[in-house]
């Protein structure tokens, strides 16, 4: 059985067993950016690209005395330059990851999602997942999705879940509990996310999500307090030992992510699933230990995980926005 992590630490750690992976850097000439790189470097869990306007990666590398080695560096013009050559880097197989620099997310996605060019697959929704790792609570909680599907319908949030569900394989979690979240634990017909809920914990009990004990509506207290689950009669083989958060929407994902990191101390590492290849997706203000532990992800990811090829997904447009509107994630079969 693979091993599993209670830590992010846990996850760094053992990514530094496996081989490192090269690692397009998009817009790498930040300061945080380069102080993370540096010790992934260190580490041995990556082998960077630099990508970007070369003077200025220089000097963010000589900020921290990390001269960069000779090939490291590849020039790019502009974001959506340096986006676009990070993915092709990836199609052509001299790049295992991707990582988001100095650059806006709805350039690199712009990039990453492009119908002929990008690293989509058909047939596979693209979702973000925050892997976070908070003092309080005893193990790492996966919450999803907070960064790119803004108001997903049933069928979107059965997919995201699935995508859920198969990054916690990889971490070691052969059946992740999966906790459907909405204001309250009953169904109500006036909170359409209590609805969707009960659904999928229904369709998790005859595959069609598989692989993980779903349950819902849960409110957050009782997905991940086993007291507020019993002080509320809750009888569930998750309701207080959730692996997985399933959020309504964007809007209450980012919230609850940006509470937990901001008032609870939490490091919460984004990842990009549903790709061809590993993204470590950070906001810009992202401290060198969410960026690392993201890069950890990633390895994992790459070494774990199933290798696949993008495709083009048909006449969809291109992406202009992030977070995406719904037919930019969910590809034509």
């Amino acid at each position: 059985m693979t091993e599993r992590f209670g830590t992010l630490q846990d996850l760094i750690d053992q990514s530094k067993k496996f081989e490192p992976i090269r690692v397009a850097v998009v817009d790498a000439a930040q300061g945080l950016v380069i102080e993370t790189l540096r010790e992934a470097h260190a580490l041995g869990i990556v082998e960077p690209r630099l990508i970007g306007a070369p003077e200025a990666i220089e000097n963010a590398c000589r900020e921290f005395d990390w001269p960069p080695h000779d090939g490291w560096i590849i020039p790019a013009s502009s974001d959506s330059t340096a986006a676009a050559t990070a993915v092709e880097l990836v199609r052509g197989g001299a790049a295992d990851a991707v990582m988001k620099g100095n650059i806006h997310t709805d350039v690199l996605l712009r990039a990453l999602l492009d119908k002929e060019r990008g690293l989509r697959m058909s047939g596979r929704r693209v979702s973000h997942v925050f892997v976070a790792d908070i003092p309080t609570h005893p193990k790492l909680l996966g919450i999803t999705d907070a960064a790119i599907n803004i108001a997903p319908d049933l069928s979107a949030k059965a997919q995201i879940l699935q995508n859920a569900v198969e990054l916690f394989h990889l971490l070691g979690i052969e059946t992740p509990k999966a906790a459907v979240l909405s204001a309250v634990e009953t169904v109500n017909p006036a909170i359409a996310s209590t609805l969707d809920a009960a659904c999928l914990t229904l369709m998790a009990r005859r595959g069609q999500i598989g692989g993980a004990l779903v349950d819902g509506p849960l409110a957050f207290d009782n997905a991940i307090s086993v007291a507020a689950a019993r002080e509320k009669g809750i009888v569930s083989d998750v309701a207080g030992l959730a692996d997985i958060v399933l959020v309504p929407d964007l809007v209450s994902g980012n919230i609850l992510a940006k509470n937990l990191e901001y008032l609870a101390g939490a490091v919460a590492a984004g990842i990009v699933v549903g790709l061809a290849a590993p993204v470590a997706l950070s906001s810009r203000a992202d401290p060198p230990e969410a960026r690392l532990a993201g890069l950890a992800l990633a390895n994992l990811m790459h070494h774990r995980g199933a290798k696949v090829t993008a495709k083009a997904v048909g006449p969809e447009p291109s992406l202009h926005c992030a977070p995406q509107p719904e037919h930019a994630c969910c590809p034509v079969a």
